[in-house]
């Protein structure tokens, strides 16, 4: 990796100022970085977590070229190739990006990106506020619900469950959990 994570957070706040798009890269970074301890991927956290932080960045910017300004940026940052097409790919099929998601990390952030959103939102609604107490049930209610959060792709989540071969309510289970840690996380 070429990039620290305080290098990737400078990097972020140059191209993102609102506070829900740091928020939502710190989200994912820290999920994908759950995933990767989860899926044996444990010497890659590092490189997971950055991904994730930095997967957003040209869309505060540029969201009429997300995922496809962002390879540009990084290119003239130095970044390698591997996090610039990793990064780029979870927007296969939803934006211009030509990069298909491949890889199991890249699978996983097509999956998460949109699925930490629908789960944020729906928290948002519960009397805790809170992930804490979150039920699978619950967000699986809010899921086919198509006017709740209206702007988090549901298929985009099922298509991310579908290439990572997981039934639609292990991706949410799972999410869930990786929520709730970066949630405690948090609260320190």
């Amino acid at each position: 990796m070429n990039i620290t994570k305080e290098e990737a957070w400078a990097l972020l706040k140059e191209y993102n100022k609102e506070e829900f798009h740091l928020k939502h890269a710190d989200t994912v970074s820290f999920v994908m970085e759950y995933f990767a301890k989860q899926l044996g991927y444990e010497d890659e956290t590092e490189f997971w977590g950055l991904v994730g932080l930095l997967h957003d960045l040209d869309f505060e910017l540029y969201p009429e070229e997300h995922c496809v300004k962002v390879q540009e940026i990084l290119k003239e940052k130095g970044i390698d190739e591997r996090m610039i097409n990793a990064i780029a790919s979870h927007g296969y099929g939803l934006t211009e990006s030509t990069h298909k998601p491949e890889h199991e990390m890249e699978k996983v952030l097509f999956a998460v990106d949109e699925l930490t959103g629908l789960i944020g939102a729906v928290a948002l609604m519960r009397p805790s506020k809170s992930v804490s107490d979150l039920e699978v049930k619950s967000l699986k209610k809010k899921f086919k619900t198509p006017s709740f959060a209206a702007g988090c792709s549901r298929e985009a989540i099922q298509q991310g469950a579908d290439m990572l071969g997981w039934e639609l309510d292990d991706l949410f289970q799972r999410t869930i959990l990786a929520m709730r840690e970066y949630e405690n996380s948090t609260k320190n």
